[in-house]
């Protein structure tokens, strides 16, 4: 509860009460009132950084349960060399952003990245990918996607916590392995789908450190993403009374989407199990 009050509560209080003056860390407050959810209402940047990031989300979100998911099959495979698989696909899950971030600067290179080859290779034009404010999106969502590891774990927990009963009694009636998927392990996945569904929106709207080192939010705003607006608002403007209004209207979004997600998943969602 004390860890609650202290690293949930009292942020988001300070930062209510913070957004409602005009700030820099070093001046004394000036009072401002609701100026600063105004002008931020108004900031076409504050829609542009939004675009993006819900753009961001948008892909990189599915896109990571299909991952997670293939990976958690992978690693539910009952063969001799499973720990061998499971730590394997694991272990980029366990790279520092920033250095995965360097990783793909080099990968995307023009001139030498292995990305430019491939494309050549299936008969397409070299180009810089981060140059273009839609491939550079894509390239920060495929990159999300080696933190797959981390959906796929709480997968893989979902995996086996279904009755193996189950599956016996579906091949003795005939069902392919197909439809014993369709049938019998998404919809006992579904508690662990909402769940990597609603912590993968989080995460979404909260990408930063990608867009940071390898785009600086560029070219043109392209990747320009609502905490990197935030961050340059509070520690390259110190302007921290409109970072706080940007941090309390992004705690609005993302709330409203969990709500939304969490209501609408209520509906399909199998929380029965046969024991």
């Amino acid at each position: 509860m004390i860890g609650f009050l202290a690293f949930v509560v009292f942020p988001i209080v300070y930062s209510l009460a913070i957004s409602m003056f005009q700030y820099t860390g070093l001046q004394s407050a000036q009072f401002l009132g609701l100026d600063n959810y105004g002008r931020m209402l108004a900031d076409p940047l504050t829609w542009t950084s939004l675009g993006n990031t819900l753009y961001y989300s948008a892909w990189a979100v599915p896109v990571g349960l299909v991952v997670a998911l293939l990976l958690a099959l992978a690693m539910n495979r009952q063969v001799r060399e499973v720990v061998v698989y499971r730590t394997a696909l694991y272990i980029p899950s366990l790279a520092p952003i920033f250095a995965l971030s360097f990783i793909f600067i080099v990968l995307v290179n023009p001139g030498t990245g292995i990305a430019n080859q491939l494309i050549t290779l299936f008969g397409g034009q070299e180009r810089d990918l981060l140059a273009e404010p839609t491939t550079a999106k894509l390239v920060i969502v495929a990159m999300a996607q080696l933190g797959a590891g981390n959906a796929a774990l709480i997968f893989l927990a979902g995996l086996n916590n279904i009755p193996q009963t189950l599956y016996e009694a579906a091949r003795i009636d005939g069902a392919s392995p197909i439809q014993q998927f369709g049938r019998i392990t998404l919809p006992l996945l579904t508690p662990a789908i909402v769940f990597n569904l609603i912590t993968g929106v989080s995460g979404g709207l909260q990408v930063f450190t990608q867009a940071y080192i390898m785009t600086r939010g560029g070219p043109n705003n392209g990747t320009l993403f609502y905490m990197l607006y935030l961050y340059r608002n509070a520690f390259s403007y110190a302007d921290l009374g409109y970072a706080s209004a940007l941090a309390i209207g992004l705690f609005i979004v993302g709330l409203a989407l969990a709500v939304i997600l969490y209501g609408v998943s209520r509906r399909f969602t199998n929380y029965e199990v046969a024991a």
